[in-house]
């Protein structure tokens, strides 16, 4: 594009900059946010021989890009490699952009784990911002919600990574992945920050097959190398409330809310019952204060026996059932924890401990459903290529989510399309017509109706 032209360009974006309109966060917005996912990915060492015609750093990136601009596939990416080259270099800062068989061979040589100092880049971002401050849940700490959830399953596909699982009656060989996620969330706030996540896959030097168990302990691990001192609540579902656990979980210095079901933990839930029979159980109602039909009710016992076989572990059992008297519905929960319970903040405590579901449906439904296509197989590769793409959908995740928590202006282009499917469509639209310059360019042009001002 000749020197004229990008003046006009210039020109035109300076007009539309208004003292008057959103004023942008310096670290945390779009471009920020986009330029140091560029800057992360040029300082992983090339696997490579040096003569390349693709650098490492352009093609993860244009790896994020896909992700970033939710095209579901790599044929759908290419496509818009050769109708809209310009945007690709210009917003994303890309010097060279591979098609999409060049960078499926390129990624696949990738370790994931040297993705990790992005997500570090990032969340470093939000603490420098202080950001991430509103978020804090109780006693100084976020809340951390894991799970675990599958990615790919298939009879007929599958990679020296991939997991077996057989019929017994039939005989059928499954082949899946799955991977265990991490992020900080705030019962009050829609926004999750997820972090680095862990892959479920068949691991080098094992016969046996991987679990999530393990993969959780890996994370635990990485999770504590790369935030030494942040303070967390680990919040898991009932899979999680066993001693071996627990022991991680104390060895990585974190506090716990881990739900407890009867059918699992019968020696735990017999000393509840002679704890209340002996009156020795705190309990307590609460009216709701927004719906005078539901009632709050909670049991709390104090230096209760993990299970039968680990006595000597003591857990502070929490009892939580909700009551609308106009449905006759009753909602029951029960949670194990180290963390002191009051009659101050049990209600809080029952807010964080229920907030467990944004693990699920805030993160891996909104990667499945809402665009980011977590579930569609971009590949498997013979190395590494699903993990690192696993990894690049969620960094582009975690830069949504930072403009969602921090951007005003990602926040009025979102209200003014309602969805965030109708904004992807839009951005993905005004992406492959005109020429733009940079990501603010592009949401001011859809917050005010404008057209920027070059046809590709």
């Amino acid at each position: 594009m000749s020197n004229q032209i990008k003046a006009i360009v210039k020109a035109h974006n300076r007009d539309i900059r208004r003292k008057d309109e959103i004023k942008l966060r310096k670290h945390l917005n779009a471009d920020a946010l986009l330029s140091t996912m560029k800057t992360g990915f040029e300082k992983i060492e090339d696997h490579r021989p040096s003569n390349v015609q693709h650098s490492l750093g352009d093609s993860l990136m244009a790896g994020f890009a896909m992700f970033s601009l939710k095209d579901p596939s790599l044929l759908a990416f290419d496509e818009r490699r050769i109708a809209a080259p310009h945007n690709l270099m210009t917003i994303y800062g890309m010097g060279s952009i591979p098609c999409d068989t060049s960078m499926r061979e390129i990624l696949d040589g990738v370790d994931p784990n040297n993705l990790r100092p992005l997500f570090k880049d990032a969340f470093r971002l939000l603490q420098r911002g202080k950001a991430l401050e509103q978020m804090v849940f109780m006693e100084g700490s976020y809340l951390l919600n894991l799970d675990g959830t599958g990615y790919f399953s298939s009879s007929t596909l599958y990679s020296d990574a991939c997991m077996e699982k057989v019929n017994q009656k039939t005989g059928k060989v499954t082949y899946y992945l799955q991977a265990v996620g991490a992020a900080i969330v705030h019962p009050y706030f829609k926004v999750v920050i997820p972090l680095c996540p862990e892959i479920i896959r068949k691991q080098d030097g094992e016969t046996k097959m991987d679990c999530e168990r393990n993969a959780v302990r890996r994370l635990l691990k990485k999770f504590r190398k790369d935030h030494p001192h942040l303070k967390v609540i680990i919040n898991e579902d009932a899979l999680a409330s066993n001693a071996p656990h627990i022991e991680d979980l104390e060895q990585y210095n974190c506090n716990y809310i881990l739900g407890v079901k009867e059918g699992d933990h019968k020696f735990l839930f017999q000393h509840v019952d002679q704890a209340i029979k002996d009156g020795e159980a705190v309990e307590l109602v609460m009216d709701d204060e927004k719906n005078e039909d539901i009632s709050h009710y909670f049991r709390i016992i104090y230096d209760a026996p993990l299970n039968k076989s680990n006595q000597d572990r003591r857990v502070t059992f929490v009892e939580y059932w909700e009551e609308n008297t106009k449905t006759g519905k009753i909602q029951r929960f029960s949670w194990i924890t180290d963390l002191e319970i009051t009659e101050a903040n049990v209600y809080l405590f029952m807010r964080g401990a229920r907030a467990r579901w944004k693990i699920e449906n805030e993160t891996f439904n909104t990667l499945k459903n809402q665009g980011y296509h977590f579930g569609h197989n971009y590949g498997l590769g013979k190395q590494h290529l699903t993990e690192t793409l696993v990894f690049l959908m969620m960094l582009a995740f975690l830069v949504d989510q930072i403009q969602q928590l921090c951007c005003p202006l990602f926040n009025a282009v979102w209200k003014k399309w309602k969805s965030k499917r109708s904004l992807w469509e839009k951005v993905r639209s005004k992406f492959h017509d005109f020429y733009i310059e940079t990501m603010e360019d592009l949401y001011r042009s859809i917050l005010d109706h404008r057209q920027v001002p070059l046809p590709l």
